[in-house]
């Protein structure tokens, strides 16, 4: 299949004969390649977090500051290369776009992989490989707009709804089959994983665990669908250059977007980065202390569900009273963390409680960005190219919650021993971002019904 071949002559979705006809099968045929591949990019994005609490118990003498930055790098890379992602389908097209980041996610795979089989792997080697895992994190600025672009607008909502929600569960993936899989050796010996009861430096068990094996288990997965998006892929006939995409910054709308998928999508993935964190550094040393990995996955995957579900639902009731909602539970969330005690806890009998309310927020984050993406399309009808422009650049500013909520959260646990101040700072922000979203586009005789 030759290179201009994979570019569509004609692409008119909101006209019902050539939807029927044409553009249906297509369009359902790239949103479910699209969406696999999405996934192992979220699940590569993330596979960092889920190794990380591994790292000290097979000899990485890395401390708990190091830890949560190893866990920050790849939301700073996935921010930072969202905002190229963004510009790149009007100029390269959905096919060459797809099919290229899929690959060059094998490279922080294997990277990693190989890393965490020799402990005298230097910190300053894992910050490199943590970064080039944010490869996975950029993705989205570029697998969203197309999306955008291939549905007509009674669909964006479900369509969007489906690629995000899915493609988000590979954060609840990585987190999950990080355990499973660590009894299967994949192209390297084993470490033994020391287990040593925090009160009496004891230990307490010996096991065999094969770290290698949490990142390199994407790669042949990610080489097959390398070569289905080369194959089956199509890029429709929407141009424009760099500089004529900058338009969207002259919009007001663009930078009050921004605010509430950073409230929205900013938290979930902020918050899927330090969960496993959090629970091994506020609640690592009581006794009989919980594994991470064991309760971290549920989050993500709460967070993603309800995003699918609220994606159909935000069809037919609109956006932002669900982003309006999702502002409120998210606020509610935070009081509740600071108020309970639940992030400067006394004993473990507050994790039941901590974990909870964790679900909760992440339950909230999906709604609200099922709803946000729901509206960007709508709040620029007048341009589809700049609500896929807008959708890809709120995308990347949000996608830089890891590194932000990483690197703060660590900071402040470092200095007080509780994350207090975070979610106090979180409360004032969620307070601005819900404000904004429904004055413009909730209130009655706003400026932007969406």
């Amino acid at each position: 299949m030759s290179l201009s071949s994979s570019w569509l002559e004609h692409w008119d979705p909101e006209n019902e004969q050539f939807w029927q006809e044409r553009g249906k099968n297509v369009a359902w045929r790239t949103l479910w390649i699209t969406t696999v591949s999405l996934t192992f990019s979220f699940a590569t994005w993330f596979m960092m977090s889920a190794i990380v609490v591994k790292l000290p118990g097979i000899g990485f003498q890395f401390d708990t500051k190091q830890l949560f930055w190893l866990a920050a790098m790849p939301g700073l890379a996935g921010g930072t290369l969202r905002i190229i992602h963004t510009f790149l389908i009007p100029i390269f097209g959905t096919r060459n776009v797809i099919t290229l980041s899929t690959f060059i996610k094998i490279l922080p795979c294997l990277g990693i992989g190989f890393a965490v089989m020799d402990t005298d792997t230097p910190f300053w080697v894992f910050m490199v490989l943590a970064f080039t895992a944010g490869l996975g994190g950029g993705d989205f600025s570029s697998f969203m707009p197309s999306t955008n672009l291939f549905f007509p607008k009674r669909l964006k909502g479900t369509a969007l709804g489906i690629q995000a929600g899915l493609g988000n569960l590979g954060v609840s993936i990585a987190q999950f089959i990080t355990p499973l899989i660590l009894g299967v050796a994949l192209y390297g010996a084993s470490e033994t994983f020391t287990t040593i009861h925090p009160q009496t430096k004891t230990i307490v068990g010996t096991s065999q665990i094969y770290l290698q094996s949490a990142a390199l288990w994407y790669v042949p997965f990610l080489i097959l669908m390398t070569i289905v998006s080369w194959l089956f892929l199509k890029s429709i006939p929407v141009k424009a250059t760099f500089k004529e995409q900058l338009d969207i910054f002259k919009d007001k709308h663009t930078w009050f977007c921004t605010i509430t998928y950073v409230m929205t999508f900013g938290t979930f993935a902020g918050l899927s980065a330090v969960f496993p964190m959090m629970i091994k550094s506020l609640y690592g040393n009581f006794p009989n202390a919980p594994d991470p990995l064991q309760y971290a996955f549920y989050g993500p995957l709460i967070g993603s569900v309800s995003r699918i579900i609220f994606g159909f639902v935000s069809d037919k009731t609109g956006g932002a009273i669900l982003t309006t909602s999702s502002g409120i539970g998210l606020l509610v969330g935070a009081v509740l963390m600071i108020s309970l005690g639940l992030v400067a806890p006394a004993s473990l009998d507050a994790f039941p409680m901590f974990v909870t309310v964790m679900l909760a927020m992440f339950f909230f984050t999906g709604i609200g960005n099922a709803a946000t993406f729901r509206q960007y399309p709508i709040i620029f009808a007048h341009n589809p190219r700049q609500g896929a422009g807008v959708i890809g650049w709120t995308a990347a500013v949000a996608a830089y919650g890891p590194f932000l909520f990483s690197s703060i959260i660590g900071a402040v646990i470092g200095a007080t021993g509780n994350a207090n101040n975070f979610y106090a700072g979180l409360i004032v922000f969620f307070l601005v971002a819900t404000f904004i979203n429904w004055w413009y586009y909730n209130r009655k005789g706003c400026e932007k019904p969406s």
